[in-house]
């Protein structure tokens, strides 16, 4: 499998894809995205994240001018042209998906009615395998000194294009030896990772920062709260501090292509017992339970039938 990008119904490879330099993404930021990933070839949980994009649009006043069965097809053909191959068990390879939508071309204004058609890029290339280990034996993560955007400035709510405050978190926690960075917001409080949302367990219940500690609306993080009820697990949104996470039983941080990651060490802190606990390995395990029945039988059970994209020989 190769990487292949769709730039307004252009097919390329990853290596011959291209923008204008006039488009207002490029230029300012401007436009959103989404991250996806596939199940046995199908995009999971594929409505929940278009009902995400049109959220994140609405706050910047971009327009959608397409369905969500388009926005799909363009996916599915774009997972095509790249060719997804299969796994020695037989089962197609999982693929990485992104969805982004630009402002579009226009001239160096900030006035949108300079760019009154928004572009549409899918970007499709082999899942980033994330090792094993990390799953057995948990992962590093720092509190970096870089605050959250605060939500009166770039929300992020908002799944924007501009990932300077993310890139900046991120490259910090990989200077200091982390696989993440966990941020804290304006008023000192635990908010979420720079790709990730954040949760603690103590004494059996997990929680996590609420929305208004300024963070995304992951579908992950949503998907966590369905799959803990189901397993009669209490999730509950919390107001966390340093102390809650270091304190903590155990820590996980989820996302869309990592699942469920245990965290194991904060800084120079174990979290627990230093192994990945038993709540989380349980959350993780029925995760994927889930995922593989919502993707398993050719369609997308989750939130309606849709085709399945076919892999070229």
């Amino acid at each position: 499998m190769s990487t292949f990008v769709n730039v307004n119904g252009r097919m390329a490879s990853g290596a011959d894809a291209v923008i204008p330099v006039f488009d207002h993404g490029f230029l300012y930021g401007e436009g959103i995205y989404e991250t996806l990933r596939t199940y046995h070839g199908e995009p999971f949980l594929f409505d929940r994240h278009m009902q995400r994009l049109r959220a994140s649009a609405a706050m910047l006043l971009l327009d959608v001018p397409f369905t969500d069965d388009e926005l799909l097809t363009r996916s599915i053909d774009t997972m095509a042209a790249a060719a997804l191959g299969h796994m020695p068990d037989g089962s197609i390879a999982d693929a990485y998906i992104r969805i982004l939508l630009t402002r579009g071309v226009g001239e160096l204004t900030y006035d949108p009615v300079a760019t009154p058609t928004p572009s549409l890029i899918v970007i499709v290339k082999p899942l980033p395998e994330t090792p094993a280990h990390q799953y057995q034996h948990g992962v590093k993560v720092v509190l970096v000194e870089l605050i959250r955007n605060h939500p009166r400035s770039v929300n992020p709510l908002i799944k924007s294009n501009n990932l300077l405050n993310n890139a900046l978190a991120m490259q910090e926690a990989i200077r200091r030896g982390g696989v993440e960075g966990v941020f804290r917001n304006y008023r000192g409080e635990l908010s979420e990772c720079s790709q990730s949302n954040l949760f603690i367990v103590k004494s059996g219940r997990v929680l996590t920062p609420a929305l208004d500690s300024g963070l995304l609306a992951g579908i992950t993080r949503a998907f966590v709260f369905e799959i803990g009820a189901g397993l009669g697990v209490r999730v509950e949104e919390a107001t966390l501090v340093d102390e809650d996470l270091l304190t903590a039983d155990e820590a996980f941080f989820t996302s869309t292509t990592k699942e469920l990651l245990p965290i194991t060490r904060v800084d120079d802190t174990t979290i627990g017992t230093g192994t990945p606990g038993p709540v989380t390995r349980r959350l993780l395990a029925e995760y994927r339970k889930r995922a593989s029945e919502l993707t398993g039988a050719g369609r997308i059970k989750s939130e309606g039938t849709r085709p399945q994209a076919e892999s070229k020989p």
